[in-house]
Formats: C-alpha cells, sequence, structure tokens
C-alpha cells in the first residue's frame, strides 16, 4: 500500500510539471500576440499531446535517490510466479540463504534423544499369549502409507486379540489401482522373524481337512480402543475363530498403553523393510544426490491435480484449469469447502513459489540442491517455474535415473512411491506441503531416529505473511516467516505428547537423557517467548493447530453413509465414560500420499 501511495504521488507530480511546461508553451506561443491565428489551429493538437504526457508521467515508475528507475513486480496468479530479478528496492528475494540464526543441516539438541521401543516384563510374549485357534485376517486400504498405517495397527489388534495374524493384504481396487501384494513391497520373512516374540504372524491361512477356511468378515470401528476390540471383535474371533476386518485404516485408537505404542513402533520402524529389489534402487537415487551435494533437501511437493481438487483451494488459475479441478472435485459428492475459509485454516497446500521463498526465508540459498517427490505438478512447467527460479538444482527419480533402471517399478504406483520414501527419509532435511500420510509417517519416523530436520510449513500462520509480502523488506518477510516456523521444524519437545496423530508424534517411543530435560525445557522457553512476542498466542497454540486431525484429509476418508447403533454405543470412551460425538459420515479414500 505505501509503494502504491508513493507510486501515485509521483505519477502525479509529474502530471503537474507536464501541465507547467505545456501551459507555458501555449501562452507564450498564444499570449504573445504574433500568429495567434495559426496557433489557434493546432490547440486541439497541443491539448492531445498535454494529456498523453500526463499519462505517461503517471505509469512510469518513480525515479528513487539513488537516480534509478525502481521496478515493480508483475502480481500473477498465485500458481504462475512473479519476476524476482526486477526487484530493487522492496522485495528483492536474495540468491544466498543469508543468516537465519539457526543451524540449516541439524537439529539442536537431537543429539540427547532416542528413540526406544523395546517391551517391558510386563509385555507378554507372542508363545504365551497367542490362542491356538484365532485367526485374524486384515485388507488394508489407500496408497502405500495409508496401507503402512495399517499393517502396524493389525499387528498391535492382533497381540490385543490373542490371535495369529495372517500376512495383510494390500488395497489393489483403489485409485493407486496398484497391483501389488505385501511380498512384493516388503520383506516378508523379515517381518516375521523381527515380530516373532510379539505376535504370531503366517503368509497363509491353514486349511482345514484340505479346504480353504472362509473368514468371517466384518469391520471395526474406526478409532477403536483397546476395551472396543474387546467387545466388538472378540467375541466374533471366539464364535468364528477366523476374521477378517476390512477397509483397515484408522481403525485403532491413537491412544494406547504404552507398551501397544512402543509396539507400534517396532513394526513400523523395525519390522517392516521395504524389498531387495526397492530398497537397492532407493540407495542408488540417494547416493546421486548426494555426489550432487554433501546434503540435500527432499520436498514433497503433493501439488497435483487430486490434491488441489479435494482440497477446495484456489490458485488463480485460468478457467481451463478451475474446470479441470471442478470435474475432479464432482468425485466427492458431499464435499462442499470454502476456498477462502481452506487457506485461512492453513488446508492448503502452499504453491511451489511459496514454498521456494519459505526455504529462502529459512536461509537456504540457491546453490541448495532439492529432490522433488511428487507426481505430476497442477499447471506443468509453468507452475514450477517460480520454484526452479528459486533453486535451479532440482531433481526427481525420473531426473537422476534412466528409464531402464525405472522400468520395474514405474507401472506401480506404490513402488515408485517407496522409492521417494527411502529418498526422503535418507534426505538431510525433508519439507513436507501438507498433512497426509507420508508426511505423518516421516516426521515420526525422522524423530524417532536422531530427529533430523523436518520442516512443515505453518500453513494458517504463513499465508498472511505471503498475501501481504508485496507490502514489506525482504529482511521483514523473512523474520516473520522464522518465527511463525517456530514448533514446525522437527526438533524435540516442540510437540506435546499426545497431540496429532501417534505416526507423526510417537512420544511414547522417544527417550532422552537426563542431559536433554534443562537443554529442552531452555529452547522450550525460548520459543515461547520469541512467539509471545510477535503475535498474540504462543508455540503450543500453532502446534496444536498444525498437528490436530483434519476431517478433510483426504488420506483418512471413506465412504460409510451409514453408522449402526452399535458402533455409535462404542464412541463411549470405556476410561473415562465420557461420550464423544458420532463421526460424521466419510468420503471415499482416493488419495492417501
Amino acid at each position: 500500500m505505501k509503494t502504491r501511495k508513493k507510486r501515485q504521488r509521483h505519477g502525479i507530480s509529474r502530471l503537474f510539471s507536464g501541465v507547467k511546461i505545456f501551459g507555458g508553451l501555449l501562452f507564450s506561443l498564444y499570449g504573445g500576440g504574433g500568429g495567434g491565428g495559426r496557433i489557434r489551429n493546432f490547440l486541439p493538437l497541443f491539448a492531445g499531446l498535454l494529456i498523453l504526457f500526463g499519462l505517461l508521467s503517471y505509469l512510469s515508475p518513480p525515479i528513487n535517490e539513488h537516480g534509478h528507475i525502481s521496478h515493480y513486480s508483475s502480481s500473477q496468479n498465485a500458481g504462475k510466479g512473479r519476476l524476482y530479478a526486477e526487484k530493487v528496492n522492496e522485495f528483492r528475494v536474495p540468491r544466498g540463504g543469508g543468516s537465519s540464526g539457526r543451524e540449516l543441516w541439524s537439529t539442536r539438541g537431537s543429539q540427547f534423544f532416542y528413540g526406544c521401543s523395546n517391551s517391558t516384563n510386563k509385555f507378554l510374549s507372542a508363545e504365551s499369549s497367542t490362542h491356538p485357534n484365532r485367526y485374524l485376517l486384515i485388507a488394508t486400504s489407500g496408497g502405500l502409507n495409508q496401507q503402512r498405517t495399517g499393517i502396524v495397527d493389525a499387528v498391535v489388534a492382533a497381540y490385543m486379540l490373542n490371535a495369529t495374524l495372517v500376512i495383510p493384504s494390500l488395497d489393489q481396487q483403489s485409485y493407486w489401482k496398484d497391483a501389488s501384494n505385501f511380498s512384493e513391497i516388503f520383506e516378508v520373512d523379515w517381518f516375521i522373524s523381527q515380530l516373532e516374540k510379539d505376535v504370531r504372524i503366517i503368509k497363509e491361512l491353514p486349511t482345514t481337512r484340505g479346504k480353504a477356511t472362509t473368514p468371517y468378515t466384518t469391520r471395526a470401528p474406526r478409532k477403536c480402543n483397546a476395551q472396543c476390540y474387546q467387545t466388538r471383535i472378540l467375541p466374533l474371533l471366539e464364535k468364528k475363530h477366523t476374521v477378517l476386518l476390512t477397509k483397515f485404516d484408522y481403525r485403532l485408537s491413537n491412544n494406547l498403553a504404552t507398551n501397544l505404542q512402543k509396539l507400534r513402533c517396532r513394526v513400523n520402524y523395525h519390522g517392516l523393510k521395504f524389498t531387495d529389489s526397492i530398497n537397492d534402487m532407493g540407495r542408488k537415487l540417494v547416493e546421486r544426490m548426494r555426489m550432487k551435494s554433501k546434503h540435500f533437501v527432499a520436498l514433497h511437493l503433493r501439488f497435483e491435480s487430486d490434491m488441489l481438487a479435494f482440497s477446495g483451494c484456489t490458485y488463480g488459475f485460468g478457467e481451463k484449469e478451475r474446470n479441470t479441478l471442478a470435474a475432479i472435485r464432482r468425485r466427492w459428492k458431499t464435499l462442499h469447502v470454502n476456498p477462502e475459509k481452506q487457506r485461512r485454516k492453513g488446508r492448503c497446500p502452499l504453491t511451489p513459489e511459496e514454498v521456494g521463498l519459505l526455504l529462502r526465508a529459512l536461509g537456504y540459498g540457491d546453490d541448495v540442491h532439492i529432490y522433488v517427490a511428487s507426481g505430476d505438478i497442477f499447471g506443468g512447467e509453468e507452475t514450477i517455474a517460480p520454484l526452479k527460479a528459486l533453486f535451479p538444482n532440482l531433481h526427481t527419480k525420473e531426473s537422476i535415473a534412466s528409464q531402464e533402471e525405472l522400468a520395474p517399478f514405474s507401472s506401480y504406483s506404490s513402488r515408485m512411491a517407496a522409492l521417494d520414501y527411502i529418498v526422503c527419509d535418507e534426505s538431510d532435511v525433508f519439507v513436507t506441503n501438507n498433512n497426509g500420510n507420508m508426511a505423518k509417517i516421516l516426521a515420526g519416523r525422522r524423530k524417532y531416529f536422531g530427529h533430523k530436520p523436518t520442516i512443515r510449513p505453518n500453513a494458517k500462520k504463513l499465508g498472511k505473511v505471503f498475501n501481504n509480502r508485496d507490502n514489506m523488506t525482504w529482511d521483514e518477510f523473512s523474520s516473520l516467516v522464522q518465527t511463525r516456523q517456530i514448533g514446525f521444524m522437527g526438533e524435540p519437545n516442540e510437540v506435546k505428547p499426545g497431540i496429532g496423530v501417534f505416526h507423526e508424534n510417537p512420544a511414547a517411543c522417544i527417550c532422552s537423557s537426563s542431559e536433554a530435560m534443562g537443554e529442552a525445557r531452555l529452547l522450550t522457553q525460548r520459543n515461547v517467548i520469541i512467539g509471545q512476542e510477535v503475535e498474540d498466542g504462543h508455540v503450543n497454540e500453532a502446534t496444536d493447530e498444525h498437528f490436530s486431525e483434519d476431517l478433510l484429509d483426504p488420506d483418512s476418508m471413506e465412504n460409510e453413509n451409514t453408522i449402526e447403533i452399535g458402533e455409535l454405543l462404542m464412541k463411549m470412551d470405556m476410561n473415562t465414560s465420557t461420550f464423544e460425538q458420532p463421526e460424521q459420515p466419510e468420503l471415499e479414500v482416493i488419495l492417501s500420499d
């Protein structure tokens, strides 16, 4: 606004100067008496030139105090980008990262924290707890990372039910249409051996008198706790002996006893290992990134058409793009969202340009190499161009590996996603642009294995900063970005235990040394003080909002238009006897990662 007013003042001043010049010229010619008749004939021409000169004076940029013309950014669509090189006086984006006051490639205090998931003496072994005639089968749902959460929870459910777990089946009918089975993604023998002390796991359901057993099929309530499984599923197992739980995603409560949470970690961080072929290719991609630079950033951009359509967010695209998103959005008949409200609540993915500005403001210069884990970016090269302008060294698995190398994986979305997972996990810094399953799982994994930096945009607070960036200097912008990101950088203790989904905040599996307590306490106090100095509220408020479960998260949606009475009754919390609100009808799962 200040810049616009300043520009208007310059224009008006130059307009008056033009009027004086032309007025003096006309007076000298016309008022002097000689040749007055001839001059009258040219008055319309002089008047037209005067108007033209005035307009040009108004529209031209002002001359600054150094005698140079100041250039302004051409503010275009959010997805289309801005001009950086022409900025001189105001929002000039530096090429280098500058000083952000923080270490770019490591996390403060991380040396005092470590993953700990060993069971205690109170945890019964599989040998002593497994009932000889109970078999639990699980059918997972969604894409690779959503299925991963289902597999982890399946092991815990089998333990709670004292049942033998049959290797889970993967969803082959979802939006992703991947025909891979468990053994083509994960090492089965490793999975069984790593967890044999906790749960008995077999590859196939045994036959009865030479005939295949037909399991009883049902579905567990969403977010079902231990008491819920004992009440709802155990009686079926005792009667039918073999039970299949379908659409098994988010069917286990987020909050469980510590021993059960540690079992989750043993499954997720130690029991699940990708096949050798996937791991070998993933390591090659990591090595090639390391050859390009000592450190690199992995970015899960998630700016594909399906995510944008589901989010309901608008980015100023043209009519063609808007029609494309509207057509995709019609798949969800019950999806009704307000784009402006979504943006205010921080539920809109940042544009590639905004991601680039975020990284630059946090101190990453244009020499940094970035691995982009993403599908087809909506809008193509035109949308990704502003990010490339800020960070020219962008790479994907397709750019650092040949078609021949990727051929065994390219026809399978889950295997391709597994390659991205490996590179993102091994990166020095992981940046996620949404709160989906891959983001959650990797955030938790990186905490468990040393609190490697994980940047998760505080989209709710950053939205206003991005929208107003033309009215501030770069130093002001970067300072605000750094402040808004406190509590969103993957540092120890930045999120309270119990906040968010367990897979992204596995607090029960994070232990600390005695030295860590004082360090963490000082860091928390510092963050809270900084947050209070800049804006109302404090870090924990922002963090709670960031990690709250979002009913419009496409990664946890399914089509359940009816809710059984029994399921409603099971919403009763068995531990506190408080009645929760019944869950709303869910939307169809077609997105996951």
